[in-house]
């Protein structure tokens, strides 16, 4: 089954909204995901369909469910989750070495979990 433009479109809004609530730049979600920066821009544009795989990563990546980013339930994340805020002014905080070192340790502690 193909997609449509529409699921597309809704699939690429949802890839963006998580990613900024996780408090991410395109460049570190490419980077934690082994993609290149484009290929986040061009999925988040809806320019590309994005595969199975990557919809898990990103999912994992941005704790959300992957039917939510397919499409299912209500078009908002929670901005009120505490442990999102918390997590996004405390990064915020952060020099880019550091944040680089942040991000390379919660990769490899998602990379540990099933």
């Amino acid at each position: 089954m193909s997609e449509t433009p529409d699921v597309r479109a809704i699939i690429a809004k949802r890839i963006r909204k998580a990613r900024e609530m996780a408090g991410l730049s395109q460049g570190q979600a490419a980077k934690l995901l082994g993609l290149h920066r484009p290929s986040i821009t061009e999925a988040e544009a809806g320019n590309r369909k994005v595969s199975a795989e990557e919809i898990t990563k990103f999912a994992e990546l941005y704790k959300v469910e992957m039917s939510w980013l397919l499409g299912e339930g209500e078009d908002q994340i929670d901005p009120q989750d505490s442990k999102l805020q918390l997590a996004a002014r405390k990064m915020k905080k952060l020099k880019p070495d550091e944040l680089d070192l942040v991000l390379a340790l919660i990769a490899s502690m998602r990379g540990g979990k099933q």
